[in-house]
């Protein structure tokens, strides 16, 4: 719950000093109540320091005085908060505003203005109003923050694809990994190291299924993280029916979620690569002239390299890393595997 402080009463006063019979109205305005204000935090992964935190009140202004004197205003309440941190309205489910810039400020709730004085309501018919405004009262409600996960790349596959395994080979992660759908039950991030002490982080999303967009499986719990990353690197394993089939399946869901999706850059790896021999990949790369492949095996490391290679000329593409511009320093980071919270609502 979220509550802006309300703003203080104007004053009703009049001058009275020895020299001057009749000052006139002199009331000062009440002071603005205190806003709630959520502010990016480069340093902050998660939202699990707001998890009991459910009441956040900001304080009410003070009244005005007598001799034009205005009162204080509220003191603002700033709440940091993760990067990808999207706030929704918990009625309607709109997106009011998210947080996507180290140091951004937004007003969450703002604080009622100050009442006016009764100097500001003398004319010439009304030299002596008694009267003055009440401050206006704050806000007050629910909002619901969800929390987008921020990556160079995100992983993603139909669950068992062997996104963890990748994770969990290439990066410190440690996600749980098991053979049977869905172990992925929340999104895992991980710092991969490059070429030349160089680094990109990599997010294993849960596990796609058909009619992700729909809700179907995980669904649109764990869609909106992919909105996040860079660079889509779908994982198809080598055992698959039909790779094509697959991937179209993966592409259409992640479309029918949001359009936008579909201009983000992709790269298809072919995971358990360990299962095909070198006459078969060649064949299977026929089979699909315009698919570009990266054969890997998280099993016997074949291919990772090489996978590394592409996700980094993809991610540099452009001349950015994408999450990079946000203001993450991951040079310095040691180790990012975490679970992370899907929603936190306040």
């Amino acid at each position: 719950m979220f509550r802006s402080g309300h703003g203080g009463r104007g004053a009703v006063s009049f001058r009275r000093e020895k020299s001057v019979a009749k000052g006139g109205p002199d009331g000062g305005d009440g002071g603005r109540g205190g806003h709630i204000i959520l502010r990016g935090d480069p340093q902050l992964w998660t939202l699990l320091h707001l998890k009991y935190r459910k009441h956040i009140y900001a304080t009410t202004g003070e009244s005005g005085m007598g001799a034009r004197m205005h009162g204080k205003d509220g003191e603002d309440i700033i709440v940091d908060v993760p990067l990808g941190t999207v706030v929704r309205d918990p009625e309607t489910g709109e997106t009011v505003f998210e947080i996507t810039k180290a140091g951004e400020k937004r007003i969450l709730m703002k604080g009622g203005r100050g009442g006016l004085g009764n100097e500001n309501f003398k004319s010439a018919t009304l030299q002596t109003p008694r009267f003055a405004q009440p401050g206006e009262d704050g806000m007050e409600g629910w909002r619901i923050l969800e929390l987008k996960v921020l990556a160079d790349v995100g992983l993603v596959g139909f669950p068992n694809a062997g996104k963890s395994t990748l994770l969990s080979v290439v990066s410190a992660a440690k996600p749980e990994i098991g053979n049977y759908p869905f172990t992925t039950l929340t999104p895992q991030l991980g710092l991969v190291s490059y070429r030349e002490d160089k680094s990109f982080i990599m997010a294993d999303i849960p596990g796609i299924i058909e009619g992700a967009h729909e809700g179907k499986g995980l669904g649109l719990r764990f869609l909106r993280h992919i909105e996040r990353n860079s660079v889509l690197l779908f994982i198809i394993p080598a055992d698959a029916d039909d790779w094509r089939k697959e991937y179209e399946i993966l592409a259409n869901e992640l479309a029918q979620f949001n359009p936008g999706l579909v201009n983000k850059d992709r790269l298809i790896a072919i995971s358990k690569s360990d299962l095909l021999d070198e006459e078969l990949k060649t064949e299977l790369s026929k089979q699909y002239p315009d698919m570009e492949f990266v054969f890997f095996s998280a099993h016997t490391q074949e291919g990772i390299m090489q996978l590394k290679d592409h996700i980094w000329n993809k991610i540099r593409k452009d001349g950015t890393r994408g999450p990079m511009q946000d203001g993450f320093d991951y040079e310095d980071t040691d180790d990012l595997s975490s679970d992370l919270p899907t929603d936190e609502e306040e």
